[in-house]
């Protein structure tokens, strides 16, 4: 793996979009929703994977003191299989634990390599959001992570 990762800033969101386009349509974000993201820099962190110039990954955070959200996470179908999403969750992870100790995320039921991803890393499932995904009308898997203190 040769990525690098760092702030999102306002300037990825065209490759950022690109990737969600791949990754989740119909289900995805809209630019407007990162813009609004990207300016909670108090509850919000937002990293790019980026190899070269090209952003590869993306994956954001929600934090408050008494629990965190994994807001999103994505690579290119291209770079999957390559441990990036693992180092993207890895990064959130540690910010996470520094700010909450209780981690929660909602993940596609049908999607079943990234919840265990998400399992490697601690998380139990803890219940299901019938079609929490309104256009495509999946169901998502919610997963709870607690931190070890």
């Amino acid at each position: 793996m040769t990525v690098t990762l760092r702030p999102m800033t306002r300037d990825d969101l065209r490759a950022v979009m690109r990737l969600e386009e791949e990754l989740f349509a119909p289900d995805t974000w809209t630019r407007s929703m990162y813009l609004e993201e990207l300016g909670l820099t108090d509850t919000r962190w937002y990293l790019v994977a980026v190899d070269a110039d090209d952003v590869v990954g993306y994956a954001g955070l929600i934090a408050y003191p008494e629990e965190a959200h994994i807001a999103t996470i994505g690579v290119t179908a291209a770079r999957q299989g390559e441990g990036i999403g693992g180092t993207l969750l890895d990064a959130l992870l540690a910010e996470a634990d520094r700010r909450s100790p209780v981690v929660l995320l909602e993940v596609r039921a049908t999607d079943e390599a990234t919840q265990g991803l998400y399992r490697r890393r601690g998380f139990q499932p803890i219940g299901v959001r019938p079609r929490y995904y309104p256009l495509s009308g999946e169901d998502a898997v919610v997963m709870r992570r607690e931190l070890l203190r």
